[in-house]
């Protein structure tokens, strides 16, 4: 287990100017500077799925997350940092969160929005964890927000990809924070009675994949915002229908359209209330023509310009929703 350095990003180079700015362009290695923006970190490891016994090739996702963001055009100049990639060498998936943690902890403390680059969905507990060792998180209220297909609910004698939202909330709630927790995108065939059983007795919202139209899973973000100080966004690909994600650990046989998946990204990073994010479960090794790599790197944009131009207008004293 490592924290391996930010790799030199690449793309196309069309001019010198700001007029032609791309990610790969803009980027630059992380300092703990006091300062805004956003920093991506990478978080190799498929060794949740692989205790999940799910389909390994997670571990190569932040390197194809990089790739695909490198030639995206920006439409300005944005602060945006590589802080690296934690690499989780066989089964040692603790160690690794814990790296993590520490990892997120210092970007926020340092005033950025991390984005979390999986890596499997146990990226989740070390993402949560950096935030709840972070001086913003005390006395707030955390809202995690989750587009997903699964629960992650599950109960197991150690963690795995199934299991982080489970760890988080017991962890918390018996600390007394006060942490909730939504899922959009869940799949009836995906989840066993007993999970649907467990996310009853725990509080968590959910909201079926048949169910995600629009107008309905705005309403279900929104609802969450207005009760929470604070939000963890996590995606996790396999919310996506698998025409439009076959890049995944476990490929969806219904899905979340792209168009209502973006939107409430989007709503969530336009609230103010954002403050970190991460997107689980990119597998290259089954992804046909970076499909799921260019979607994912476009909602990755998404989060960083649209959390940029949020908070440029709350320094403004613009008033907006927050």
């Amino acid at each position: 287990m490592s924290l391996r350095p930010a790799p030199e990003w690449t793309g196309r180079i069309d001019g010198a100017g700001d007029e032609h700015l791309r990610w790969h362009s803009a980027v630059r290695p992380f300092t703990d500077a006091p300062g805004p923006g956003a920093v991506v970190v990478g978080f190799a490891s498929d060794a949740g799925v692989r205790r999940n016994h799910g389909r390994p090739g997670a571990a190569d996702g932040p390197d194809a997350l990089r790739a695909a963001l490198g030639p995206l055009a920006l439409q300005q100049p944005l602060s945006i940092e590589d802080a690296g990639t934690v690499v989780v060498g066989g089964d040692a998936l603790e160690a690794g969160q814990a790296l993590l943690a520490t990892t997120v902890t210092t970007a926020l403390d340092a005033g950025r929005l991390p984005v979390v680059l999986g890596g499997g969905h146990e990226v989740a507990y070390g993402t949560y964890c950096g935030l709840a060792a972070s001086r913003i998180r005390s006395g707030r209220k955390v809202a995690i927000v989750n587009l997903d297909a699964h629960f992650d609910l599950r109960e197991a004698d150690r963690a795995t990809s199934g299991t982080p939202f489970r760890q988080i909330l017991l962890e918390e709630r018996a600390r007394g924070a006060e942490v909730r927790y939504a899922v959009a995108g869940i799949a009836r065939t995906g989840n066993t009675r007993a999970l649907f059983d467990t996310a009853t007795r725990l509080g968590v919202t959910h909201l079926l994949d048949e169910d995600c139209t629009h107008e309905r899973t705005i309403d279900f973000v929104d609802e969450v915002l207005d009760w929470a100080d604070l939000v963890y966004l996590t995606i996790d690909l396999d919310v996506l229908p698998a025409a439009t994600a076959p890049g995944v650990s476990a490929p969806a046989g219904l899905g979340v359209p792209l168009t209502v998946v973006h939107a409430a990204v989007r709503r969530v990073a336009e609230s103010g209330k954002l403050a970190v994010a991460d997107v689980a479960e990119l597998n290259p090794a089954y992804d046909i023509d970076a499909r799921t790599a260019r979607t994912a790197a476009r909602l990755i944009d998404t989060i960083v310009t649209t959390s940029s131009r949020t908070n440029r207008r709350h320094r403004s004293g613009c008033p907006c929703r927050r």
